[in-house]
């Protein structure tokens, strides 16, 4: 469900309604459409694409890119950025890795604590200090990897897991999906239900749509942003600690570029970056768009790792322009 907040408009005919109503359409669900056609070129052209061990790779891989995406949704459907994510997520490795010392509790709780203070922070720094989200959460992003290599001796020492509830907790699966996936779709279950059903949801799309419209309608706009960055902080820190789980070690050095994936992904799936229109469906789409590119090229074999990331910048461009165009369409 994609909610936005728009000026109250002068009469429309019919077919301007409609017109509407398609490139609405178009701008959400399209990443979902363009996926379903890769899907099935990919099923004719690569026989070992459409496997079902293929597919739970792609899932698995995706599991914790779409939990940090979920989180930059909410970001960025209130018209900001965070650009740390991809360090909060290596820290968020470390810490679960140091903290499985104390079992599974230790291993999650650990790292949403320190996570989710960061992103506390950082959204008190923008939500009430009135900083730039860019400028704020770049210090984030060179602050933070200079945490996850101070506590790891510059990045020389990979601290392990050897609890087993943890490494199932990233290995094992449930009825053949891992956990990763299942604590990802339960994420995006939980964000969707709260952007469509719950008043802080419609308050991030509010915020998104004009800030100075919800501040008329009396929101708590300074609460709201403060909020997302929270709720970013934990998702990065969490997928971070179950990245660690899958690969049972705190790898200091995961996470560079994440950010840039996550943001792509987001409006790859139809957010706005401008914020006020969006949904984590979309992001769900966006996420799993750029994961079977990726596995497409890996299928072709005779191209280089530097394709995807070709390719995946220029689905991005191609995304933007076009959202720019529908928007204009709709505001006809």
């Amino acid at each position: 469900m994609t909610t936005t907040l728009e000026p109250a408009a002068g009469p429309t005919t019919d077919s301007q309604a409609s017109r509407e109503r398609i490139a609405g359409l178009l701008q959400s669900y399209g990443a979902a459409v363009v996926l379903v056609i890769l899907l099935v070129v990919g099923s004719i052209a690569f026989p070992t694409f459409p496997t079902a061990g293929n597919f739970t790779n792609i899932l698995t891989q995706s599991s914790f890119l779409l939990i940090v995406g979920a989180g930059m949704t909410f970001v960025i459907l209130t018209g900001g950025i965070d650009l740390s994510v991809g360090s909060v997520f290596a820290l968020g490795g470390v810490l679960g890795a140091y903290g499985s010392t104390f079992g599974l509790a230790g291993a999650i709780l650990f790292p949403l604590i320190v996570c989710g203070l960061i992103g506390a922070v950082q959204g008190a720094l923008i939500a009430y200090g009135k900083m730039a989200p860019f400028i704020v959460t770049l210090a984030g992003l060179l602050g933070v990897r200079g945490l996850v290599l101070a506590s790891t001796n510059g990045g020389s020492t990979t601290p392990l897991i050897t609890d087993p509830g943890v490494i199932a907790l990233g290995q094992d699966s449930l009825v053949g999906i891992h956990w990763p996936v299942v604590i990802a779709v339960a994420v995006v279950v939980v964000g969707t239900v709260l952007l469509a059903r719950s008043r802080g949801g419609q308050s991030v799309l509010a915020v998104g749509g004009s800030e100075s419209a919800a501040t008329l309608m009396g929101l708590p706009v300074a609460r709201v942003k403060f909020g997302v960055y929270v709720i970013s902080g934990l998702c990065a820190g969490l997928a971070g600690a179950l990245n660690a789980a899958y690969s049972s070690s705190g790898v200091p050095t995961v996470g560079v570029g994440l950010e840039l994936n996550a943001i792509s992904a987001v409006v790859i799936g139809g957010t706005l970056l401008v914020g006020g229109r969006g949904n984590l469906i979309g992001t769900v789409a966006g996420v799993l768009l750029l994961s079977v590119i990726q596995n497409l090229i890996n299928q072709v074999g005779s191209l280089s790792s530097s394709v995807q990331a070709v390719v995946s910048g220029g689905f991005l461009a191609a995304v933007v322009i076009i959202q720019t165009v529908l928007s204009r369409s709709q505001r006809l």
